[in-house]
């Protein structure tokens, strides 16, 4: 059971999860019904079903009881996730639509309740075979292979309801200035809250006070900045690293803001941010304004028995800690918005994460609108963690297939850069990583063509590439950058490479890597691969493909029960070779 806080870093006290057994039907079949565990996708082994549908439409349906306490309040029904399309109704009535199956999305449910034994119905469609949607690394077609997975329909995260005052925060965001020693605080209150009222904000880095302040609030939307680092009492000497949050450091400062009307206290909400800066210069990734090599590994985010959804949050906890104690720190997420409990242990423990959309393959006006606009969504939902240093939005092309030499999919490409600096000043964004990038703060490229263990030349080939530019086309599946763009000086980070597996001693039973070696030769092949990259000094950081297996894919460090093939000992001793 998935019970914990859905939403970490905007927390309130009350709050009631509706997560647990709900009435599953499959299809318009709604005599055959059947139960489900929420928030697990029915095609896993923990949602109680198990079964790889055919269907585009799913139905869930629960009763609940809402506290009599509640009564005279907003009544908030949240959901973290739905694949990829709802409608939801309760007691009957109409609550409201969502599409998109990777962002988050609320509606006051007050009106329709009766007081008494409420129903909730969920009517979910999820076009299994459309390839113009974002899908990420869910298959369309009947049996998983290759890169390709077990598709995911309906409620894949936590739902639950929330009592709310009409005056209220609609969200708090924090932008961090460690130069200036401040954070700017951008707040805005929920439609309809009553003004003026006042905010009181405590910002506390532990066991100390920060900053305790009252303003009156006259407008929905206000603007502080706050002296976190206390400059002027400090008579300018206040770059103190260790208030800066870093893999190896991650401070985070805790934040209570009330909404208050005199004495009465209309909302309260826990929170934090993290004082963390990254930025690109000459070249190289400074992470609080020193180089910071980027040592990620690839997350597909998928359990064995629970596919997208973690079995438990405990689960996040253990894959980040596994990965730093083979020496990462941090992971680029592949091809999927992950749950926000992750990115909050992400922040507690110390993890970089490069954070990206589920892809579309097929470009179209209307699938390329539902990318921007469910993006647009995820900068939102994700702006204060500080373990998010970079926004990466396409991925080798995928969706925009024909981006070398078409100017609708490169303009796409560089409004969907720009839209993210837009939004965020405080992150590197990449349009298209692996290659054909157009505008990008960072070059990432893919390359899987390091060579066989006695594949002695492709070995050198790809070892004298990685020392120029100029040498990477000859180990890039298609040209690092789009026609009419060219290398302007950004880092160069090799985002993917390695996938080396396992031979397996079955060759049917369909298991597959990038190159395939003994359990004997593994750590000295990783060891060459990893060798290579270090000698390079144009290369600024790697993510080695990949953390876990996930089916067919056999290329993990870890295998598909999260469990280490090998000493991490040993993966960390090879890692810790570059500083």
């Amino acid at each position: 059971m998935r019970n914990e806080y859905p939403r970490p870093e905007f927390e309130r006290h009350q709050w009631m999860s509706l997560n647990g057994t709900w009435d599953f039907y499959i299809g318009q079949q709604e005599t055959k019904r059947r139960e489900i565990q929420v928030p697990f996708v029915c095609q896993s082994e923990l949602s109680g079903i198990g079964e790889r549908i055919s269907q585009d439409y799913v139905v869930y349906e629960r009763t609940f009881m809402v506290s009599e306490e509640w009564r005279g309040k907003v009544i908030l029904l949240h959901f973290g996730a739905v694949d990829y399309g709802c409608r939801v109704y309760v007691n009957g009535q109409f609550a409201g639509e969502h599409t998109g199956g990777q962002t988050p999305f609320q509606w006051d449910i007050a009106p329709y309740l009766c007081w008494k034994e409420e129903r909730v119905r969920v009517e979910v469609w999820d076009p299994l075979t459309d390839e113009t949607i974002p899908r990420g690394k869910q298959y369309w077609k009947e049996k998983s292979e290759f890169i390709w997975y077990t598709p995911s329909t309906g409620i894949w995260q936590s739902v639950w309801l929330e009592p709310v005052g009409r005056t209220r925060f609609d969200r708090i965001w924090f932008t961090p200035d460690i130069d200036e020693g401040i954070v700017t605080v951008d707040y805005m209150l929920a439609e309809g809250s009553k003004l003026p009222c006042e905010v009181e904000l405590e910002i506390t880095l532990d066991p100390d006070m920060v900053y305790q302040g009252t303003m009156e609030c006259l407008e929905r939307r206000n603007t502080i900045a706050i002296d976190v680092f206390q400059k002027k009492a400090l008579a300018g000497a206040f770059h103190f690293t260790g208030n800066y949050w870093s893999p190896e450091n991650p401070v985070l400062y805790q934040v209570t803001a009330r909404l208050r009307d005199g004495t009465e206290i209309l909302d309260e909400v826990k929170t934090y941010f993290g004082m963390r800066k990254i930025h690109i210069e000459e070249g190289r990734i400074y992470l609080n304004n020193q180089p910071y090599y980027q040592k990620l590994v690839l997350d597909q985010g998928y359990w064995k028995e629970s596919l997208v959804t973690a079995p438990s949050d405990e689960a996040y906890v253990k894959d980040i800690q596994m990965a730093k104690a083979m020496g990462f720190n941090g992971c680029r997420k592949h091809e999927k918005v992950e749950d926000p409990r992750f990115l909050y242990w992400a922040d507690r423990l110390g993890f970089l994460v490069w954070e990206a959309m589920s892809s579309f393959w097929f470009y179209t006006p209307e699938g390329a609108e539902a990318f921007a606009r469910e993006w647009i969504d995820v900068i939102r939902r994700d702006y204060n963690h500080p373990s998010i240093v970079v926004w990466g939005m396409l991925n080798e092309s995928w969706g925009v297939q024909r981006i070398y030499s078409n100017s609708l999919q490169q303009s796409y490409a560089r409004s969907l850069y720009h839209l993210a600096h837009s939004l965020d000043p405080a992150r590197l964004v990449i349009s298209n990583d692996g290659w054909e990038m157009v505008d990008t703060d960072i070059c990432a490229v893919h390359s899987y063509k390091h060579g066989e263990k006695d594949d002695v030349r492709q070995q050198e080939i790809f070892r004298e590439s990685l020392k120029s530019v100029s040498g990477l086309p000859r180990i890039v599946e298609k040209l690092p950058f789009a026609r009419g763009y060219e290398y302007e000086g950004q880092p160069v980070v090799l985002t993917e490479f390695g996938g080396i597996s396992i031979a397996s001693k079955n060759e049917d039973d369909g298991s597959w890597g990038y190159t395939s070696v003994s359990q004997e030769e593994f750590l000295e092949e990783y060891a060459r691969v990893l060798d290579a990259v270090y000698e390079s000094d144009l290369i600024q950081g790697y993510c080695y493909t990949q953390l876990t297996d996930v089916e067919q894919e056999m290329n993990g460090l870890l295998d598909y029960e999260h469990k280490y093939k090998f000493d991490p000992a040993r993966i960390k001793q090879i890692n810790d070779k570059k500083g």
